[in-house]
C-alpha cells in the first residue's frame, strides 16, 4: 500500500511540477537563456584567457630559437678558432635550451589544440544561443495565440450566457398580459350582465345616457348659452 500511495504521490508532483512549467514556460525560457549567455561568457574568459598564455608561450618559444640560433653560431666561430673551451661551454647551454624548447613546444602544441577545441565549443554555444532567441519569439508568438484563443472562448461563453438570456426575454416578453386579460374578463362578464346590454343601448343612442361623453357635455355647454 505505501508503495502504491508513493507511487501516487510522485505522480502527483510531476503533474504539478508540468503545471508550473507549463504556466511559466516563457519566464523559464528566458532564464535558461540567461544562463546559457552567462556560461558562454565563461568560456569566452576562458578563450581569451588560454590566448594571451598562447601568444606569450610563442613569444618566448621565438626568443629562445633565437638565441639557440645565436649562441650554435658563436660556437662554431670558438670551434673555428680552436677554442674547444669556449664552445664546450656553449654547447651545454645550447643543450639545456633545445630541452626547453622542447617543452615549450610540447606546452604550445597543447594550447593551440586547447584553444582549437574550446572556440569551436564558443561557437558552437553562440549558434545555439541565436537559435534559442528565435525559439523564444516564437515561444512568446504561440503564447500570445493561446492568450487571444483563451478569450475567445471566454467570449464563446459569454455569448451562450447571452443567447440564454434572450430566451428568457423572450419567454417573459410572450406571456400573457395579466391586465390585458382582466379587461377582457371584465368585458366578457358585463356582456353576460343586463349592466353590460343597457350600456351597449346606451352607447348606440337609446334611451337615457348612462355616463357622460364628450358630445354630450358639448351638448349641454351649448345649451347653456
Amino acid at each position: 500500500m505505501f508503495a502504491t500511495l508513493r507511487t501516487l504521490f510522485t505522480g502527483a508532483n510531476a503533474r504539478a511540477d508540468e503545471r508550473l512549467q507549463d504556466h511559466f514556460a516563457i519566464e523559464l525560457i528566458d532564464q535558461k537563456i540567461r544562463e546559457a549567455q552567462a556560461n558562454l561568457g565563461a568560456a569566452k574568459g576562458t578563450l581569451a584567457t588560454l590566448i594571451q598564455r598562447q601568444r606569450q608561450e610563442k613569444k618566448l618559444f621565438e626568443a629562445l630559437e633565437s638565441r639557440i640560433t645565436d649562441l650554435t653560431a658563436r660556437a662554431r666561430a670558438a670551434l673555428v678558432e680552436g677554442r674547444e673551451d669556449l664552445a664546450g661551454e656553449a654547447a651545454s647551454a645550447i643543450a639545456e635550451m633545445e630541452n626547453e624548447h622542447v617543452l615549450r613546444k610540447q606546452t604550445l602544441d597543447r594550447l593551440e589544440a586547447r584553444i582549437l577545441q574550446l572556440q569551436g565549443s564558443v561557437e558552437a554555444a553562440h549558434r545555439r544561443i541565436v537559435d534559442l532567441k528565435q525559439g523564444a519569439i516564437t515561444a512568446r508568438a504561440i503564447r500570445r495565440e493561446q492568450d487571444i484563443q483563451k478569450r475567445m472562448n471566454r467570449t464563446a461563453a459569454s455569448s451562450s450566457a447571452a443567447d440564454e438570456a434572450e430566451k428568457l426575454i423572450r419567454r417573459v416578453s410572450e406571456r400573457e398580459d395579466p391586465f390585458e386579460q382582466s379587461q377582457i374578463l371584465k368585458e366578457i362578464d358585463d356582456g353576460l350582465s343586463q349592466e353590460g346590454i343597457a350600456q351597449k343601448l346606451s352607447d348606440e343612442g337609446f334611451g337615457v345616457a348612462l355616463k357622460s361623453t364628450r358630445n354630450s357635455v358639448l351638448d349641454r355647454l351649448s345649451a347653456d348659452l
